[in-house]
């Protein structure tokens, strides 16, 4: 029988708006930055939280967005990783127009079902990303380390070229005995790379994530299309529905 070290509870915080001043925009991928915010006041989140972003124009039009939040200690600092939608109304802004200085307006912390907690269990933890949606499985394991949590956690990240892995550095400062990464190139590998090029298969799948034996606990993010791909994939391989977790987004 599974024995459980609980975590001290954290309390409930109320969800509420910000003004949060932009203190660095940096490149994260070819098409994506780094956004670190300032935000007096935020009680900080956990590991799987997201936010609104609210953009307010001159002539008082305003558009609000959904992010996932890549940091989650305590305090009044924010990072998001936002990639730009080519079609999107806030994306192309945030990325090409934001600068350091500028001020927007962040409503949060939200999510209560997408989270992960140091303490929270034994089991170990299978992350499984597409493209962006690595964001909040990012905070999750850089949360993991933080806490020196011993509970083994491996993620399968799928991208389209090495140019395009989030928060590259930090993940692989992160990699040791109980943080492991697996990577899926589905355009271009790098120069020596021994596993095939292509898109995420049912048996890559099986083949590079924990063992439903293991029990893992899962938590999948990417677009609709990747995680409805890859949710029935892990039924099919023996995983117990209710373990597994997922969180898709789409074209805003």
């Amino acid at each position: 029988m599974e024995q459980t070290r609980l975590a001290p509870p954290r309390p409930r915080v109320r969800p509420a708006w910000f003004v949060a001043t932009v203190s660095e925009v940096r490149p994260e991928t070819p098409t994506a930055v780094r956004l670190v915010l300032d935000v007096p006041g935020w009680p900080g989140s956990e590991a799987g939280s997201h936010l609104d972003l609210r953009l307010t124009a001159p002539d008082g039009y305003q558009a609000t967005r959904s992010y996932s939040i890549a940091s989650s200690e305590p305090g009044g600092t924010i990072v998001l990783a936002v990639d730009e939608l080519p079609d999107g109304e806030v994306s192309p802004f945030l990325v090409r127009e934001l600068r350091a200085g500028d001020q927007i307006e962040v409503h949060g912390p939200l999510g209560s079902f997408f989270l992960w907690r140091p303490g929270q269990s034994q089991r170990p933890v299978q992350l499984i990303a597409g493209g962006s949606g690595v964001v909040p499985l990012y905070a999750m394991a850089a949360s993991h380390a933080a806490a020196s949590d011993p509970v083994p956690f491996r993620l399968l990240y799928s991208v389209r070229t090495p140019e395009d892995i989030y928060f590259r550095h930090e993940l692989l400062e992160l990699s040791d005995g109980s943080f492991a990464m697996d990577l899926v190139y589905t355009r271009r590998a790098p120069a020596g790379w021994q596993e095939p090029v292509g898109r995420l298969t049912e048996s890559t799948v099986a083949a590079r994530t924990l063992p439903p034996e293991d029990r893992p606990r899962i938590f999948v993010c990417g677009s609709t299309g990747f995680v409805e791909a890859v949710a029935p994939w892990l039924v099919k391989l023996g995983h117990a529905p209710q373990d597994i977790l997922t969180e898709r987004f789409g074209g805003l």
